[in-house]
C-alpha cells in the first residue's frame, strides 16, 4: 500500500485551555491513520496570560517532531461538524497535523539581527536557514509583527531559493502593543521568525487575494524618491489623484476618503493589466505644497501604477475569480489533489470587511470541497505575487498543500 499524505485539523472554542487542547488533540489524533510528521497550532489573544502553558500542555497529549505557531487575534480551523470558522476576538486554539511521506521538514527561528546584510551572497541565508537551494524547499513563516525585519527576510529568501513559495503570517494581539507568543517545537518566542522549510515530496500552491479594484486608468511615474511619487505622467501626483476622484461616482469618492489604495503593475511588459497583476500598497500621506504622494514602498521612474479602491464587493469577487481560475486549472492537469490548507488572513478582514463571519473561508471551501484547513487573522500577511514575496495587508493567502506526484 502506497504511504500518501494526509492533512487534518480541528478547531476548539472551548473557554479552558486545557479543554480546548483536549478536544483538538483528540479529534485530529483520531482522524489520522498515520504518525503526524508537522503540527501547526494557533492560539486566540484571548490566551494571552496562557502562552507559556500552551507548548507543556500539548506536549502531555501529543508527539509530534516539528512544530510551530503562532498567537492571533482570530483563528482559522475545521469544527466537528466538518465546516471551517473563523473565530474573532473570543477564545479558540485550531491544531494542524500532517503526514508527510518523502518530505524532509526544517524547522528554525531567525531574529532580526542575525539576517545577513543586504550585500551578502546567497550563501550567508542559506547557511542562516540551513537547507540547501535544491531540490527546492517551500517556506511556512510565522513573524512578530515588531522588530522581526519581516521584509528583509522574503527579500533574502527569494535571493537564496529562487522559485521556493514562501507564504505565512505575522503573529497578531487583537490589540496594540500586547505582546504576541511565537511557538517553536517546545520554545515560546517573542520576537523574531519562527519557520519551516518543508522539502521534497510537497507542493504548495497559492492563492493571494489582496481585495481591491483599480479606478481609473494605469499611470506612469515619471519621477520618485524613495517611496515618494513626484511626478505622475509628467504631472503633480495629487491633482491627478483630485482629477480621477472627482470623475468617480458619489459612492466611490465617499470609498476613496478611508480605502483608497496603489497598486504597483509587477510586469514591466504586461500592456493590459488586471487585478491579480498588481501589488496593493497603502498610501501614507499627501504633501499638498509639492503635490506629491507617499506609499509604503519603494517607487522608482518608469514603473506603472493605478489607483485602487477596497470594499466587501471588490475584495469577493477577487477572490472568487482567483479560485474559479485555479479550480479551472486543476481540471485540466492530472496532478495529485490537495489534501490540506492554511489560510493567513488580515484582522481588517472577516466580519468587520463584509460584515458576516466565516466568509473567505465559506468561498474557498464552495470551490475546494472538503480540505481540513487552520490558520488564523495576521497583523500582515506574506505570500508570492507575480513570483517575488511580499508583506501584505488586507489579504487573504491560502496555501494549498499536495504531493508532488510523479
Amino acid at each position: 500500500m502506497v504511504d500518501q499524505m494526509q492533512w487534518t485539523n480541528a478547531l476548539s472554542t472551548r473557554s479552558s485551555l486545557e479543554a480546548a487542547i483536549n478536544d483538538v488533540v483528540e479529534q485530529v489524533v483520531a482522524s489520522l491513520t498515520a504518525p503526524a510528521d508537522l503540527g501547526l497550532v494557533f492560539i486566540s489573544s484571548a490566551f494571552m496570560s496562557e502562552y507559556t502553558r500552551l507548548l507543556p500542555l500539548l506536549a502531555e497529549k501529543l508527539s509530534v517532531p516539528v512544530l510551530i505557531g503562532c498567537s492571533a487575534g482570530g483563528v482559522i480551523g475545521r469544527k466537528q461538524t466538518g465546516e471551517t470558522e473563523e473565530i474573532e476576538a473570543e477564545p479558540a486554539l485550531s491544531l494542524t497535523l500532517a503526514h508527510l511521506p518523502g518530505v524532509k521538514i526544517r524547522p528554525f527561528h531567525i531574529l532580526a539581527e542575525e539576517l545577513p546584510d543586504s550585500d551578502s551572497s546567497p550563501n550567508a541565508w542559506i547557511d542562516l536557514v540551513g537547507v540547501p537551494p535544491s531540490p527546492v524547499p517551500q517556506f511556512i513563516l510565522l513573524s512578530s509583527p515588531f522588530g522581526s525585519a519581516t521584509n528583509d527576510l522574503l527579500q533574502g529568501l527569494d535571493f537564496a531559493y529562487p522559485g521556493s513559495v514562501v507564504v505565512g503570517g505575522q503573529a497578531s494581539s487583537g490589540f496594540m502593543n500586547n505582546p504576541v507568543g511565537l511557538f517553536c517545537n517546545d520554545k515560546l518566542c517573542r520576537e523574531g521568525t519562527v519557520g519551516i522549510a518543508l522539502t521534497g515530496n510537497i507542493v504548495l500552491d497559492t492563492i493571494v487575494s489582496q481585495g481591491c479594484r483599480p479606478i481609473g486608468q494605469p499611470l506612469q511615474v515619471t519621477k520618485a524618491e524613495r517611496n515618494i511619487i513626484l511626478e505622475l505622467d509628467e504631472k503633480v501626483p495629487l491633482m491627478v489623484l483630485r482629477n480621477l476622484i472627482s470623475s468617480l461616482s458619489e459612492e466611490d469618492r465617499t470609498l476613496a476618503q478611508h480605502s483608497l489604495f496603489v497598486g504597483l503593475a509587477m510586469d514591466e511588459f504586461r500592456m493590459n493589466l488586471h487585478s491579480g497583476d498588481f501589488l496593493i500598497r497603502n498610501i501614507l500621506g499627501v504633501d499638498p505644497k509639492a503635490g506629491a504622494i507617499a506609499i509604503s514602498d519603494r517607487i522608482r521612474a518608469g514603473q506603472r501604477l493605478q489607483f485602487h479602491l477596497r470594499e466587501a464587493e471588490a475584495s469577493s469577487q477577487d477572490l472568487e475569480n482567483l479560485l474559479q481560475e485555479y479550480q479551472n486549472e486543476n481540471e485540466n492537469t492530472s496532478q495529485p489533489s490537495p489534501v490540506g490548507a492554511l489560510m493567513f488572513t488580515c484582522l481588517g478582514r472577516g466580519i468587520g470587511l463584509y460584515g458576516q463571519p466565516n466568509f473567505d473561508s465559506q468561498l474557498f471551501s464552495r470551490y475546494l470541497h472538503d480540505i481540513p484547513m487552520g490558520g488564523c487573522f495576521c497583523g500582515g500577511e506574506i505570500g508570492p505575487v507575480s513570483g517575488r514575496t511580499f508583506l501584505h495587508g488586507y489579504t487573504s493567502v491560502f496555501a494549498i498543500c499536495r504531493s508532488l506526484g510523479e
